[in-house]
């Protein structure tokens, strides 16, 4: 199956039978397909500039419906995995680190990076709103959970808890209890891509954590001279910059 994707074939496969997703737990079908398309893109079995199939053949490799294809190759687009070219067809792009697969199922990406764009428009909001409001002691709670990340990061075991904290304390300061309530609910997903990001982080260079702390403390410093677009561009700068490294083996 591998093998027909990269070479774009329509043939059965070699044994007779026809390729199918996998389906797993319950998500939607473009998510299993973008995450079994994505687990041959990590282990190499769809390298960088290799030309996908067309739509159509990729439904009856698939068993899936056209808009289901769609929506899976819309996704690896937005995430840069994938570009489609006018009048040539689609090829792959970028490929994420190897160990990607060593720390989560494939699949999941997909919930991940679902969650990561309600992360921009939630915490972007939330930081702007932080400078506006944040009152002295909400500030320490800030400082107090950068300081926690520092002390962690230079202990070499930065967790998704002190991370979670760092971002949690700038919901609080919002003084809109509605943003802490909507991050908490959206706790297990951040989470998992913290605890991804992070644990892609601990296995790479040291300059990948230093980026981290830097980009917390561009926020820190926005929310604390009260610079409220300072302190939106800044969030969303962050978590861009995390998808980015999650997908990117470049960026490692």
């Amino acid at each position: 199956m591998a093998s027909q994707m990269a070479e774009g074939k329509s043939d059965q496969p070699a044994n007779g039978e026809q390729a199918v997703l996998i389906l797993g737990r319950r998500q939607r079908l473009g998510d299993q397909l973008y995450g079994q398309m994505l687990e041959q893109i990590v282990s190499g079995r769809l390298p960088e500039g290799t030309r996908l199939p067309s739509e159509k053949e990729i439904c009856r490799m698939f068993g899936v419906s056209r808009p289901v294809v769609r929506q899976a190759l819309l996704r690896l687009g937005a995430d840069g995995l994938v570009q489609a070219r006018q009048g040539a067809g689609t090829f792959v792009m970028a490929r994420p680190a190897d160990r990607l697969s060593h720390f989560t199922n494939p699949e999941h990406v997909a919930e991940f990076l679902r969650a990561h764009e309600i992360r921009l428009v939630l915490e972007g909001s939330a930081a702007r709103l932080a400078a506006e409001r944040r009152t002295e002691t909400e500030l320490a709670r800030i400082v107090a959970a950068q300081e926690t990340c520092t002390r962690e990061a230079q202990e070499g075991s930065l967790s998704p808890e002190a991370d979670l904290a760092f971002h949690a304390s700038i919901a609080e300061a919002t003084g809109n209890a509605y943003f802490s309530l909507l991050f908490r609910q959206l706790h297990e997903a951040i989470s998992g891509f913290m605890s991804l990001s992070l644990q892609l982080t601990h296995t790479s260079t040291s300059k990948r954590i230093t980026q981290v702390l830097h980009e917390h403390a561009l926020i820190l410093e926005a929310v604390q001279m009260r610079e409220p677009e300072a302190a939106r561009i800044s969030m969303q700068f962050h978590i861009n910059q995390a998808r980015r490294r999650m997908i990117d083996r470049n960026r490692d």
